[in-house]
């Protein structure tokens, strides 16, 4: 039947179908009346193309591709159609994603497991990128008979179950809404809308190419990330690039993000489109431009921009014209679009692509009208005439766009959507019984009856692992989004070349900022900024009537400072002065405890080396020397500590302080602890019955107590510092001019344990300490021991209010003297009296006067 009359059919089979078929009628240049059908005459909008590939099968899948390009003419009207001018040019790119779907449909004929014993064959037409032109060849392939208007050739007798196509969203959301009602599946190439996500308006719509709505705001994303603020941009006058520049607003809001134009461009008035846009960047202040609009434009829009001489911008592509060789093979787009980074749809390879594609030839395919005009194009003679073709022109060595599979793109679309149709047929026919009728009553299909409502459910449950192990599946009709990101970079033969610099997967952005080449021949981001950015001292004033991106910057009023470079999305940027302090090593107090903590260090440094000269003398001697050395190396430790609580903070500064403060004490109390026992057990000992008590307190048991303690103090900040660490974060909550910068405590856990165990050796110490004061000998140690470590329970009891109570960077001072106090009782209390023996009262210095009462 012819496809007006399929209209007829579907009007008047219900009446909801009317404003339809008035529309469809009114658009293909039927009149068709509301009342009734008054005539059906053909009557087209320009000639359509009447040239079409046919291959006859027992499934025949049909195909729409726009093999030509349309000239631009510059009066063009659409109102005018004597004036529409014809597609006069072959489109290579196009002619080799229809060879895509050619050679797929071969190679599952060639596939004994994917639908044996079924022949695939394919009706395909040329649209020339004219929408009307694609609702009638739709038609006519869903018709499935030679309409009256002579609109096909070759037609097959039954009407095609699905259809790959179209190339763009346009094309395709008028043919889903045509064949819905037919539930004839459509599987789109290249139409990314998301408007057509609808299932509920295109439910037979289904396409391998990933939604605009992931390109859009993957470039967002860059935008964002390349502080790019002030854009300019040339988008399709079409839903492709209107929702595009949408998406795109919307998520950069807020972001700081401004566009200072937005041109459209359409293919039937490009040539005006394109000057105009053209003017539009010259005049523009904005360094980046984004282009969503098909590539066949921006050849156009190239060579205006290259007549005005604008070289110095930075493009960012859609992925529409982002792989284009013809653009990137262009001399003026060498010159005028170096650098351009864009978005592309994820390439593939396809085996045996290549070598199919290089041994096609016109005397092998004699009815392929479109193999022997690209012949003509390339080889410029005609294989039509014997005597002008010699039968020696091959493909073999020839280098172009057509022969081109090093990054197969849209042509590895097309590829996915024919194994995804096949596969779903090869479910709807896989039936155990296909000569009798199932369980539910219904029958299996047959190649030769194939009901598109039974293949379009199969198309939604779809999933199969393509030759190339990729899993394919449709998610509503979508598939999974992953993008190439690419860089035009320059060659040293003077050409441009695509690079692959990142990859786009669903949200997610990985980029190698290292691999870029800008348009201005650097790996360094260009900067496009209405205004710059404010420095320090100035804060924003918005001009009135323009975007926020644009702004003055004027200086802050007094008494209020801006010690940081003011972001875009920033307004409030003045404040009131409020410097950053800490405990620093220039300042009185520092100096002062840098100065306590420095000479307490010689001090003990200096005991040290009297003890060592005089090591063998009954006072160094008594209650085991090697203590006494171990407890002055911990007292310089515990001096030395303090150093790095003074100084900014840093996040090893901050790590550190509480370790070394923590364990070095310890290590002292230990040592304290041992002696004090030591000196119970030894008087203990000499009671009848006791003699055996000591020996559970030789040198060994001693070195193996004091480790052991320390060690429980060691494993106690490990555990804080790994899972909690202290870091330095600045302090807002004092109240004056400064902001203190120290080391903030996210666990107050770990330092209380640190605390509490230093806590309780100490009291431990001073108990055993005070037990043993009254023991009979001259020179009784834990007198000494019991003087220091009162002072040092007496230094840090106080030190816990007045911790807590100071403010700013005097809470560290605090715990500063805390340390060097402590430390200076434990020096003077245990080792003055001795050095004042060794070395003043030398007569002293003997075991009898030690052991005398």
């Amino acid at each position: 039947m012819c496809w007006f009359s399929w209209l007829f059919t579907l009007w008047t089979s219900s009446a909801p179908s009317l404003l339809l078929v008035a529309l469809v009628g009114r658009q293909l240049g039927l009149k068709i009346g509301l009342q009734g059908v008054q005539t059906a005459t053909c009557s087209r909008w320009g000639p359509p193309s009447n040239q079409s590939l046919f291959q006859d099968g027992d499934v025949i899948f049909g195909g729409l591709f726009n093999l030509h390009y349309q000239t631009p003419a510059i009066d063009h009207e659409f109102t005018q159609l004597q004036h529409y001018k014809p597609c006069t040019c072959l489109e290579y790119a196009p002619l080799q994603y229809m060879y895509a779907m050619v050679f797929a449909l071969e190679e599952i004929n060639d596939n004994p497991t994917l639908l044996p014993g079924v022949k695939l064959g394919y009706h395909i037409f040329d649209c020339c990128g004219q929408p009307l032109w694609a609702n009638q060849a739709a038609l006519s392939l869903a018709g499935g008979e030679s309409s009256s208007c002579n609109l096909t050739k070759d037609s097959a007798e039954h009407p095609l179950p699905l259809i790959i196509g179209a190339a763009s969203s346009l094309t395709s959301e008028i043919i889903s809404r045509i064949l819905g009602p037919l539930s004839v599946p459509l599987i789109s190439y290249l139409s990314s809308c998301p408007c057509l996500s609808n299932r509920v308006q295109f439910p037979n719509f289904f396409r391998t190419i990933p939604s605009d709505i992931y390109q859009a705001r993957a470039i967002a994303q860059l935008s964002i990330r390349f502080n790019w603020t002030w854009i300019g941009a040339v988008v399709e006058n079409s839903s492709y690039g209107q929702t595009a520049i949408k998406i795109f607003q919307e998520e950069t809001e807020g972001a700081g993000v401004c566009l200072e134009f937005i041109e459209t461009v359409s293919l039937e008035n490009i040539v005006n489109d394109a000057k105009r846009a053209a003017l539009a960047i010259q005049v523009s202040t904005a360094r980046v431009i984004l282009v969503f609009t098909w590539y066949t434009n921006v050849r156009e829009l190239f060579l205006e921009v290259a007549k005005i001489n604008v070289t110095d911008r930075q493009f960012v592509a859609s992925e529409a014209w982002s792989t284009s060789r013809d653009l990137l093979q262009h001399s003026v787009t060498r010159k005028v679009a170096s650098g351009v980074l864009g978005l592309a749809i994820k390439s593939s390879k396809i085996p045996g692509f290549e070598n199919y594609l290089r041994a096609l030839h016109p005397f092998h395919h004699p009815s392929d009208v479109f193999l022997r005009e690209f012949w003509e194009a390339e080889f410029r003679c005609s294989p039509a005439s014997l005597s002008a073709c010699s039968g020696a022109e091959s493909l073999e060595k020839v280098q172009n766009v057509f022969t081109d599979v090093s990054q197969l793109r849209v042509s590895y679309n097309v590829y996915l959507a024919v194994y995804a149709a096949a596969h779903a047929l090869h479910s709807l026919l896989s039936c155990p019984n296909r000569d009798r009728p199932a369980a539910n009553g219904s029958t299996c299909s047959s190649p030769k009856h194939i009901r598109p409502t039974e293949l379009l459910q199969h198309l939604n449950n779809v999933n199969f692992t393509t030759p190339q192990g990729e899993t394919f599946y449709f998610q509503d009709g979508d598939i999974p989004a992953q993008y190439d990101l690419v860089n035009w970079q320059n060659t040293p033969e003077g050409t441009l070349k695509l690079v692959l610099v990142g990859r786009v997967d669903g949200f997610d952005i990985h980029l190698n900022e290292s691999l870029i080449h800008w348009n201005t021949g650097s790996s360094q981001v260009p900067t496009s900024v209405c205004s710059e950015t404010c420095p320090p001292g100035t804060r924003k004033s918005n001009r009135k009537g323009e975007p926020v991106c644009c702004f003055d910057c004027i200086p802050c009023a007094e008494g209020e400072i801006s010690n940081t470079t003011v972001l875009v999305q920033s307004w409030k940027n003045c404040l009131c002065p409020r410097q950053l302090d800490f405990l620093s090593f220039n300042e009185t107090l520092g100096i002062t405890l840098t100065t306590a903590a420095v000479s307490g260090a010689v001090m003990t440094t200096a005991v040290f080396v009297v003890f060592l000269r005089y090591s063998q003398t009954p006072v160094v001697r008594a209650n085991n020397s090697e203590l006494s050395f171990l407890l002055l190396v911990s007292l310089k430790l515990c001096f030395l500590c303090s150093l790095v609580f003074i100084g900014r903070p840093s996040v090893w500064s901050c790590r550190f302080q509480q370790a070394a403060f923590g364990i070095s004490f310890v290590l002292c109390v230990s040592c304290l602890q041992v002696k004090t026992i030591v000196v119970l057990a030894a008087f203990r000992s000499a009671r009848p019955g006791a003699e055996a008590l000591i020996k559970w307190f030789g040198p060994g048991q001693q070195r193996g107590s004091v480790c052991l303690l320390t060690c429980v103090q060691i494993i106690i900040c490990a555990v804080w510092l790994s899972l909690s660490h202290p870091g330095p974060k600045p302090d807002l909550g004092f109240h004056g001019s400064k902001v203190t910068l120290e080391c903030s405590m996210t666990s107050v856990v770990g330092f209380s344990l640190i605390l509490g165990y230093i806590g309780l050796l100490a009291c431990t110490c001073l108990i055993l300490a005070f037990l043993a004061r009254k023991l009979p000998d001259n020179f009784n140690e834990a007198k000494l021991i019991t003087f220091s470590m009162l002072i040092f329970c007496a230094v840090w009891v106080a030190f816990v209010p007045a911790y807590i109570s100071s403010p700013g960077k005097y809470t560290v001072a605090v715990e500063v003297f805390a340390i060097l106090a402590s430390s200076y009782a434990l020096l003077f209390c245990i080792f003055a009296p001795k050095c004042f023996i060794i070395l003043l009262r030398p007569e002293k210095n003997t075991k009898k006067h030690l052991m005398s009462r």
